[in-house]
Protein backbone atom coordinates (compact mmCIF):
# COMPACT_ATOMS: atom_id res chain seq x y z
CA UNK A 1 0.00 0.00 0.00
CA UNK A 2 1.33 3.13 -1.42
CA UNK A 3 1.25 6.31 0.70
CA UNK A 4 -1.27 8.89 -0.96
CA UNK A 5 0.96 11.55 0.69
CA UNK A 6 4.24 10.22 -2.24
CA UNK A 7 2.42 9.36 -4.77
CA UNK A 8 0.82 13.14 -4.54
CA UNK A 9 4.69 13.80 -4.97
CA UNK A 10 5.41 11.48 -7.58
CA UNK A 11 2.50 13.36 -9.64
CA UNK A 12 3.78 17.06 -9.07
CA UNK A 13 7.09 15.96 -9.97
CA UNK A 14 6.33 14.57 -13.12
CA UNK A 15 4.07 17.79 -13.96
CA UNK A 16 6.56 20.47 -13.04
CA UNK A 17 10.02 18.08 -14.27
CA UNK A 18 11.85 19.49 -10.83
CA UNK A 19 11.99 18.83 -7.59
CA UNK A 20 12.15 22.05 -6.20
CA UNK A 21 9.35 23.52 -8.48
CA UNK A 22 7.00 20.38 -7.14
CA UNK A 23 8.63 21.00 -3.62
CA UNK A 24 7.26 24.86 -3.75
CA UNK A 25 3.93 24.07 -5.25
CA UNK A 26 3.55 21.28 -2.65
CA UNK A 27 4.60 24.17 0.14
CA UNK A 28 7.46 21.84 1.06
CA UNK A 29 11.19 22.25 1.31
CA UNK A 30 12.84 20.42 -1.69
CA UNK A 31 15.25 18.17 0.38
CA UNK A 32 11.40 17.11 1.97
CA UNK A 33 10.12 16.33 -0.87
CA UNK A 34 13.32 14.22 -1.83
CA UNK A 35 12.92 12.61 1.05
CA UNK A 36 9.72 11.69 0.88
CA UNK A 37 10.26 10.28 -3.25
CA UNK A 38 13.17 8.63 -1.79
CA UNK A 39 10.87 6.20 0.32
CA UNK A 40 8.12 6.04 -2.44
CA UNK A 41 10.90 4.51 -4.51
CA UNK A 42 11.95 1.86 -1.89
CA UNK A 43 8.36 0.85 -1.58
CA UNK A 44 8.14 0.69 -5.24
CA UNK A 45 11.61 -1.74 -5.05
CA UNK A 46 12.46 0.68 -8.46
CA UNK A 47 14.25 3.85 -9.27
CA UNK A 48 11.43 6.53 -10.00
CA UNK A 49 13.25 9.41 -11.11
CA UNK A 50 16.23 10.47 -12.83
CA UNK A 51 17.87 13.15 -11.33
CA UNK A 52 19.74 15.75 -13.13
CA UNK A 53 21.05 20.00 -13.07
CA UNK A 54 17.78 21.01 -14.74
CA UNK A 55 15.45 18.96 -12.63
CA UNK A 56 14.49 15.55 -12.64
CA UNK A 57 12.65 13.03 -15.43
CA UNK A 58 10.57 9.49 -14.45
CA UNK A 59 11.94 6.79 -15.47
CA UNK A 60 9.74 4.32 -17.42
CA UNK A 61 8.88 2.77 -13.83
CA UNK A 62 8.11 6.35 -12.34
CA UNK A 63 5.64 7.10 -15.38
CA UNK A 64 3.82 3.67 -14.63
CA UNK A 65 3.62 4.68 -11.20
CA UNK A 66 2.20 8.18 -11.52
CA UNK A 67 -0.03 7.31 -14.14
CA UNK A 68 -1.71 4.51 -11.91
CA UNK A 69 -1.10 7.63 -9.18
CA UNK A 70 -3.24 9.98 -10.89
CA UNK A 71 -6.05 7.65 -10.87
CA UNK A 72 -6.27 6.55 -7.38
CA UNK A 73 -5.49 10.74 -5.96
CA UNK A 74 -8.77 11.62 -8.68
CA UNK A 75 -10.87 8.62 -6.97
CA UNK A 76 -10.28 9.86 -3.75
CA UNK A 77 -11.21 13.16 -4.46
CA UNK A 78 -14.39 12.09 -5.90
CA UNK A 79 -14.85 9.80 -2.59
CA UNK A 80 -14.49 12.85 -0.19
CA UNK A 81 -17.17 14.75 -2.77
CA UNK A 82 -19.58 12.18 -2.57
CA UNK A 83 -19.17 11.28 1.12
CA UNK A 84 -19.66 15.10 1.51
CA UNK A 85 -22.99 15.41 -0.52
CA UNK A 86 -24.31 11.96 1.70
CA UNK A 87 -23.71 14.26 4.89
CA UNK A 88 -25.64 17.26 3.47
CA UNK A 89 -22.24 19.16 3.16
CA UNK A 90 -23.28 20.59 -0.42
CA UNK A 91 -23.70 24.56 0.12
CA UNK A 92 -23.07 27.09 2.62
CA UNK A 93 -20.45 29.30 3.55
CA UNK A 94 -16.88 28.24 5.55
CA UNK A 95 -15.11 31.56 7.09
CA UNK A 96 -11.29 30.94 7.78
CA UNK A 97 -8.84 32.97 9.80
CA UNK A 98 -5.17 32.37 9.01
CA UNK A 99 -1.82 34.57 9.49
CA UNK A 100 0.61 35.01 7.20
CA UNK A 101 2.90 32.50 7.22
CA UNK A 102 0.18 29.37 7.63
CA UNK A 103 -1.77 31.24 4.91
CA UNK A 104 0.74 31.21 2.47
CA UNK A 105 2.49 28.04 3.09
CA UNK A 106 -0.07 25.61 4.52
CA UNK A 107 -3.54 26.60 4.27
CA UNK A 108 -3.66 26.26 0.19
CA UNK A 109 -3.29 22.75 -0.29
CA UNK A 110 -5.87 21.98 2.47
CA UNK A 111 -8.27 24.82 0.83
CA UNK A 112 -7.67 22.81 -2.45
CA UNK A 113 -8.57 19.58 -0.62
CA UNK A 114 -11.58 21.17 0.38
CA UNK A 115 -12.60 22.65 -2.54
CA UNK A 116 -12.56 19.33 -4.88
CA UNK A 117 -14.55 17.80 -2.68
CA UNK A 118 -16.74 20.41 -1.82
CA UNK A 119 -16.88 22.76 -4.33
CA UNK A 120 -20.82 24.08 -3.40
CA UNK A 121 -19.90 25.41 -0.54
CA UNK A 122 -18.42 29.19 -0.47
CA UNK A 123 -15.29 30.08 1.12
CA UNK A 124 -13.73 33.45 2.87
CA UNK A 125 -10.30 33.56 4.25
CA UNK A 126 -9.42 36.62 6.36
CA UNK A 127 -5.81 37.73 7.61
CA UNK A 128 -5.71 37.45 11.92
CA UNK A 129 -2.30 38.07 13.06
CA UNK A 130 -2.31 35.70 16.41
CA UNK A 131 -4.19 36.04 18.53
CA UNK A 132 -6.86 37.86 16.99
CA UNK A 133 -8.02 35.13 14.76
CA UNK A 134 -8.92 33.34 18.02
CA UNK A 135 -11.05 36.11 19.37
CA UNK A 136 -12.57 35.94 15.94
CA UNK A 137 -13.44 32.86 16.53
CA UNK A 138 -15.01 33.64 20.05
CA UNK A 139 -16.73 36.42 18.34
CA UNK A 140 -18.58 34.42 15.43
CA UNK A 141 -16.65 36.43 12.42
CA UNK A 142 -14.89 33.20 11.50
CA UNK A 143 -15.54 29.62 11.95
CA UNK A 144 -11.95 28.67 12.56
CA UNK A 145 -8.85 30.47 12.72
CA UNK A 146 -5.32 29.15 12.24
CA UNK A 147 -3.35 30.28 14.99
CA UNK A 148 0.07 30.07 16.64
CA UNK A 149 1.79 30.52 20.12
CA UNK A 150 5.51 30.66 21.07
CA UNK A 151 7.34 29.31 23.46
CA UNK A 152 9.23 29.93 25.81
CA UNK A 153 5.96 32.23 26.98
CA UNK A 154 3.42 32.28 28.74
CA UNK A 155 0.14 30.65 27.87
CA UNK A 156 -2.96 32.70 27.15
CA UNK A 157 -6.27 31.58 28.58
CA UNK A 158 -9.05 30.80 25.43
CA UNK A 159 -12.25 32.26 25.57
CA UNK A 160 -15.60 30.70 26.63
CA UNK A 161 -16.47 28.45 23.48
CA UNK A 162 -13.27 28.25 22.07
CA UNK A 163 -11.24 24.99 21.67
CA UNK A 164 -7.69 24.99 20.42
CA UNK A 165 -6.16 21.67 18.70
CA UNK A 166 -1.70 21.55 17.97
CA UNK A 167 -1.39 21.07 14.34
CA UNK A 168 2.05 20.90 14.50
CA UNK A 169 4.99 22.03 16.45
CA UNK A 170 8.24 23.40 14.76
CA UNK A 171 11.53 24.54 15.99
CA UNK A 172 13.11 28.51 15.83
CA UNK A 173 15.81 28.40 14.30
CA UNK A 174 19.10 30.81 13.75
CA UNK A 175 19.20 32.58 10.53
CA UNK A 176 22.18 34.57 9.29
CA UNK A 177 24.04 35.88 6.15
CA UNK A 178 25.50 32.74 3.89
CA UNK A 179 29.34 32.69 4.83
CA UNK A 180 28.58 34.52 8.05
CA UNK A 181 30.93 33.00 11.18
CA UNK A 182 27.81 31.46 13.05
CA UNK A 183 27.20 29.42 9.48
CA UNK A 184 30.15 27.67 9.86
CA UNK A 185 29.20 25.21 11.93
CA UNK A 186 27.66 22.24 10.95
CA UNK A 187 26.17 20.84 14.71
CA UNK A 188 23.47 22.77 16.90
CA UNK A 189 24.63 26.32 18.10
CA UNK A 190 24.74 27.19 21.76
CA UNK A 191 22.07 29.87 22.72
CA UNK A 192 24.92 31.34 24.87
CA UNK A 193 26.71 32.02 21.04
CA UNK A 194 24.55 35.00 20.45
CA UNK A 195 25.99 36.58 23.45
CA UNK A 196 26.90 40.44 21.95
CA UNK A 197 25.95 39.33 17.94
CA UNK A 198 23.64 42.14 16.52
CA UNK A 199 20.14 40.73 16.40
CA UNK A 200 16.85 41.24 14.67
CA UNK A 201 14.33 41.85 17.17
CA UNK A 202 10.97 40.52 15.88
CA UNK A 203 8.56 42.30 16.91
CA UNK A 204 9.35 42.43 20.52
CA UNK A 205 6.08 44.16 21.33
CA UNK A 206 3.95 41.36 19.50
CA UNK A 207 2.02 39.12 22.60
CA UNK A 208 3.44 36.01 21.11
CA UNK A 209 7.35 36.69 20.31
CA UNK A 210 7.69 38.27 23.82
CA UNK A 211 8.91 35.32 25.64
CA UNK A 212 11.50 34.54 22.97
CA UNK A 213 12.70 38.30 22.62
CA UNK A 214 12.73 38.22 26.88
CA UNK A 215 14.93 34.85 26.43
CA UNK A 216 17.37 36.17 23.52
CA UNK A 217 18.00 39.34 25.57
CA UNK A 218 18.81 37.39 28.91
CA UNK A 219 21.17 34.64 26.29
CA UNK A 220 22.89 38.89 25.55
CA UNK A 221 21.74 38.85 22.43
CA UNK A 222 21.88 42.03 21.23
CA UNK A 223 19.57 44.10 19.58
CA UNK A 224 20.80 45.52 16.07
CA UNK A 225 17.60 46.37 14.79
CA UNK A 226 14.10 46.22 15.90
CA UNK A 227 11.48 45.45 13.53
CA UNK A 228 8.18 45.85 14.43
CA UNK A 229 6.37 43.80 11.83
CA UNK A 230 5.25 40.91 12.73
CA UNK A 231 6.08 39.40 9.55
CA UNK A 232 9.04 37.30 9.20
CA UNK A 233 9.69 38.64 5.05
CA UNK A 234 11.20 41.78 6.16
CA UNK A 235 13.14 40.09 8.96
CA UNK A 236 14.44 37.62 6.15
CA UNK A 237 15.51 40.34 4.05
CA UNK A 238 17.64 42.20 6.76
CA UNK A 239 19.41 39.06 7.75
CA UNK A 240 20.71 38.16 4.70
CA UNK A 241 21.97 41.53 3.76
CA UNK A 242 23.99 40.90 6.56
CA UNK A 243 22.62 43.25 8.90
CA UNK A 244 21.69 41.11 11.89
CA UNK A 245 20.76 37.38 13.09
CA UNK A 246 17.82 36.65 13.70
CA UNK A 247 15.43 33.31 15.23
CA UNK A 248 12.87 32.22 13.42
CA UNK A 249 10.47 29.62 12.84
CA UNK A 250 12.09 26.49 10.98
CA UNK A 251 8.82 26.82 7.99
CA UNK A 252 10.01 30.28 7.55
CA UNK A 253 13.87 30.08 7.06
CA UNK A 254 12.98 27.28 4.62
CA UNK A 255 10.63 28.87 2.62
CA UNK A 256 12.55 32.37 2.40
CA UNK A 257 13.17 33.75 -0.81
CA UNK A 258 16.21 35.42 0.45
CA UNK A 259 19.00 33.39 0.58
CA UNK A 260 20.03 32.19 4.26
CA UNK A 261 21.84 30.00 5.91
CA UNK A 262 19.96 27.62 8.93
CA UNK A 263 21.37 26.32 12.33
CA UNK A 264 19.39 25.14 15.28
CA UNK A 265 20.18 25.82 18.32
CA UNK A 266 21.10 24.10 21.66
CA UNK A 267 19.01 23.77 24.15
CA UNK A 268 15.94 23.22 21.41
CA UNK A 269 13.91 25.29 23.96
CA UNK A 270 12.47 27.85 21.37
CA UNK A 271 9.17 26.72 19.59
CA UNK A 272 6.36 27.21 18.01
CA UNK A 273 2.89 25.62 17.78
CA UNK A 274 0.38 26.23 14.88
CA UNK A 275 -2.95 25.31 16.42
CA UNK A 276 -6.74 25.74 15.07
CA UNK A 277 -9.09 27.55 17.37
CA UNK A 278 -12.23 26.39 16.77
CA UNK A 279 -15.98 26.43 18.43
CA UNK A 280 -16.14 22.77 19.83
CA UNK A 281 -19.12 20.89 19.48
CA UNK A 282 -20.84 23.85 17.96
CA UNK A 283 -18.75 23.50 15.09
CA UNK A 284 -20.88 23.44 11.64
CA UNK A 285 -20.12 20.48 9.27
CA UNK A 286 -18.11 22.51 7.16
CA UNK A 287 -15.64 23.75 10.02
CA UNK A 288 -15.69 19.93 11.29
CA UNK A 289 -14.76 19.08 7.46
CA UNK A 290 -12.03 21.38 7.38
CA UNK A 291 -10.60 20.85 10.85
CA UNK A 292 -10.05 17.06 9.84
CA UNK A 293 -8.50 18.11 6.19
CA UNK A 294 -5.37 20.89 8.31
CA UNK A 295 -4.99 17.28 10.88
CA UNK A 296 -4.14 15.20 7.99
CA UNK A 297 -2.50 18.04 5.69
CA UNK A 298 -0.15 19.43 8.86
CA UNK A 299 0.79 16.25 10.08
CA UNK A 300 2.25 15.65 6.30
CA UNK A 301 3.85 19.12 6.40
CA UNK A 302 5.67 18.27 9.63
CA UNK A 303 6.84 14.59 8.20
CA UNK A 304 8.22 16.42 4.78
CA UNK A 305 10.13 19.52 6.74
CA UNK A 306 13.46 19.12 5.34
CA UNK A 307 16.63 18.44 7.93
CA UNK A 308 18.27 21.90 9.55
CA UNK A 309 22.37 21.58 10.14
Amino acid sequence: MYDPTRLAALVAVAEAGSITRAAARLGYTAPALSQQLSKLEREAGAALLVRHHRGARLTAAGELLAGRARRVLDEMDQARHELARLSGLSGGRLRVGTFVTAGIHLLPPVLTAFRRAHPDVELAVTDYEPPAGVAAVAAGDVDLALTHAYEPASADPLPSGVSAEPLLVEELVLVTAPGQMLSEGSGPLPVAELAGRPLISSAPEHPPRRGVERALAEAGATPAVVCESPGYALVCALVSAGIGVAVVPEMVAAMSPAPLAVRRLEPPAFRRTISVAHRGDRNTTAATTLTALLRGGFGRASAMQGPVS
